[in-house]
């Protein structure tokens, strides 16, 4: 199973909704086995598909070692694609696992994840917008990063930050963990738009997909109506842009896959 985290330490840049499209395209387009895991105690994913409630188990339960992974799993109305969810449960398990020094902190999902990895082929983890005990465990427990943008005046310092955070837990938790690139969300065709793209483009650590999301409407109106914008407007330009992105990633892993046998070899 490989492990997608979707970060970033900014509000409001569409990260579930491309941890939602990304699950959605490689688990209807691609035929792929995937877990969707809301790790945001906003719990949007959640609510998306449906799930969300406190009657039920959370990720707030794995990560307190009260509940498996198994046992917290949800199915969604889509055909390969499960999810588990979250509520503002996941805050005050971030408080206690702070204060818990006699089991470690930082690999609880890692290891409750084992149990269902051979289940599926991609994990795709939706992070809320900071660097808690949540995102800390999901990126310790991760292959792979993206971070989605949008373009404005901080776009830079948010993403150098969220550069800094996954170079850390490279070095000290997990040295397979792989910053995979930016992908920009809400782009619009303006000078703004185009030269904050060909900045970034430009700079070689922020691995700019070739990819981009453009802004439409449809994407509001398919997230009100809890549908994907790839089944809600399948021609859209968000929806192709999403349709790209999983394609790219995908490329982007086979090929990181097989330079890592040659190198076995």
């Amino acid at each position: 199973m490989r492990i997608l985290n979707i970060c970033n330490l900014k509000g409001g840049v569409a990260k579930t909704t491309t941890a939602i499209n990304l699950a959605y395209s490689l688990a209807t387009e691609h035929n792929k086995r995937v877990l969707l895991i809301d790790n945001d105690k906003q719990g949007s994913s959640s609510n998306f598909f449906g799930v969300h409630s406190y009657e039920k188990p959370s990720i707030a339960d794995i990560l307190l070692n009260t509940k498996r992974a198994g046992e917290v799993i949800e199915h969604t109305e889509y055909r390969n694609l499960d999810i588990i969810p979250a509520n503002m449960n996941l805050l005050r398990a971030e408080q206690i696992i702070l204060t818990d020094t006699e089991t470690p902190q930082q690999t609880r999902l890692k290891n409750a994840l084992v149990e269902v990895s051979a289940n599926y082929d991609y994990c795709i983890i939706d992070n809320a917008p900071d660097a808690g005990m949540g995102t800390l465990n999901a990126l310790v427990a991760g292959d792979d990063v993206i971070i989605p943008i949008k373009i404005d005046r901080m776009t830079f310092d948010g993403v150098d930050i969220m550069l800094d955070v996954i170079s850390q837990v490279k070095t000290d938790f997990n040295e397979r963990l792989v910053f995979q690139g930016c992908v920009i969300t809400f782009f619009k065709g303006n000078e703004v738009n185009k030269q904050g793209a060909e900045l970034l483009k430009n700079d070689a650590k922020y691995k700019l997909f070739q990819s981009r999301i453009y802004w439409t409407a449809k994407v509001d109106e398919a997230s009100f109506g809890r549908v994907s914008v790839m089944e809600y407007s399948p021609r859209s330009w968000a929806a192709r842009g999403y349709k790209k992105l999983a394609a790219e990633y995908m490329t982007m892993i086979a090929v990181s896959e097989s330079d890592t046998k040659k190198g076995r070899n």
